[in-house]
């Protein structure tokens, strides 16, 4: 598909992606922010600054701190933020990802300009006051986020296979209580166009709105932040087989109290990484073939063979991971406590399979029909296309990638997926972890670490 693109870099380095569109008269912004955890200290205040981010706006350069700002010319408080998007007939939110602080904002043809200046006035004049910052905090403090078991088994899990990283440690509580002041310090470090990507996709003539992107956050300035993520110590993971026990005992003890008393888990988790490879690597459309025969569909060999054959598990699934650290693919079971062992060892013997034996020609011919259609699928609305397309641009990747992956996918061989299917799959290669209820009841799913 042929895009009508302006493609620039502004001197305070953020990339400004512009694309025509056609059809209805909808535009859609996306900026998309380094925002990695690269300081468990950190996760709490980055946290309530993509909460608090857009919930108002000072006259000044954001150096203002409490209430203060309410007081300047110009200055918006939460509901002139909100009454202002209504008028423009825009919907405004933040993502927060592993990686990235995602603000989109969806709009009609005609309020596109007045989005565009009021994210201008967002990211240059930002206001983080005492009463917004107390609410979010009390709202975390009644909803507090206790890491769940699948998050406490995934970094265990990432820790053994790729090392020590940001990705497995968890957060800390900050020395203090953070401030307007600590928001303030890390809006003026993290919300900084070095680094950042702007993505629009508009009905106008995309080098007009480029010049009007220029015009507005020109004066932006500052980063790059820094908060990307490290890559993993290991390119490729580090087999073995390890098992979680919750909740642990003390520290430098081995934990043996059954996992999930107390955390309400009530269930039997598999978690296993492979080895993978990026998006632009020749042998990705293979492996991605041979990761949905696996478990990427509700007819894949896993399915198949842990939940419909031996009801072990409920929840099956095999998907490619990947981001600045590394690559992997990531297969999850879910089922009923006291299954994790015999779970694993299925997943292990399906693997054996498919690596030794391959793919049939028309399990291949399946995955392709299969992925061919969910690339269109990704495309199919103006909110998903400008999302992958902004996730397109952050990750250096072409426009165009999805559209061309589809030709990429029909080319790719049988035998190429089996090659594949021996490389990614064996067994040999792969980081198996495992949490279950009744883990003291089950020798064979004690930590080999």
């Amino acid at each position: 598909m042929n895009r009508e693109t302006s493609d620039t870099t502004l001197g305070n380095g953020l990339r400004v992606v512009v694309v025509r569109t056609h059809g209805a008269p909808l535009a859609e912004v996306r900026l998309v922010l380094p925002y990695a955890r690269t300081a468990p200290h950190l996760a709490e205040a980055q946290e309530l600054l993509a909460a608090l981010f857009g919930t108002g706006t000072g006259a000044g350069t954001g150096t203002g701190t409490g209430t203060g700002a309410c007081a300047t010319a110009g200055a918006r408080t939460r509901q002139d933020v909100a009454d202002l998007a209504a008028d423009l007939g825009a919907e405004l939110s933040t993502v927060v990802t592993a990686e990235s602080l995602v603000v989109a904002a969806s709009v009609l043809r005609a309020g596109l300009p007045g989005v565009l200046a009021l994210l201008s006035d967002l990211l240059l004049r930002p206001a983080y006051r005492e009463a917004e910052l107390a609410l979010a905090q009390r709202r975390a403090a009644a909803s507090p986020r206790t890491p769940g078991p699948r998050q406490r088994l995934r970094r265990a899990l990432l820790g053994h296979a790729f090392g020590t990283h940001p990705l497995t440690d968890p957060p800390t509580a900050p020395a203090a209580a953070t401030t307007p002041e600590d928001l303030y310090a890390l809006h003026a470090r993290a919300v900084v166009p070095d680094g950042a990507v702007l993505l629009v996709t508009t009905p106008d003539d995309p080098d007009e709105v480029g010049v009007r992107v220029r015009e507005l956050l020109a004066p932006w300035s500052g980063g790059p932040s820094g908060l990307v993520l490290p890559p993993f110590a290991r390119r490729a993971p580090r087999p073995g087989r390890i098992a979680l026990t919750e909740p642990a005992g003390p520290a430098g003890s081995a934990g043996t109290a059954a996992a999930g008393s107390g955390s309400g888990s009530g269930r039997a988790l598999v978690l296993c990484a492979a080895p993978a490879v990026p998006d632009g690597h020749p042998a990705h459309a293979p492996l991605h073939l041979a990761q949905l025969i696996l478990g990427g569909s509700a007819s894949s060999r896993l399915a198949r063979r842990v939940r419909d054959r031996h009801g072990l598990a409920y929840a099956v699934s095999a998907d490619l991971r990947g981001n600045r650290a590394g690559d992997w693919l990531e297969i999850e079971c879910a089922g009923a406590p006291g299954t994790a062992g015999r779970i694993a060892g299925e997943i292990t013997d399906c693997l054996r399979e498919l690596a030794a034996d391959g793919p049939s020609p028309e399990e291949v011919e399946r995955a392709r029909a299969y992925a061919s259609g969910f690339t269109r699928f990704a495309l199919a609305t103006r909110t998903e296309e400008a999302s992958a397309l902004a996730g397109f641009a952050a990750a250096g990747l072409p426009l165009d990638w999805l559209e061309g992956y589809r030709d990429r996918l029909a080319k790719v061989t049988h035998h190429q997926v089996a090659e594949a299917a021996a490389y990614f799959l064996d067994p040999a290669r792969v980081a198996v972890s495992t949490l279950d209820e009744a883990d003291h009841d089950h020798e064979s799913d004690r930590s080999t670490q």
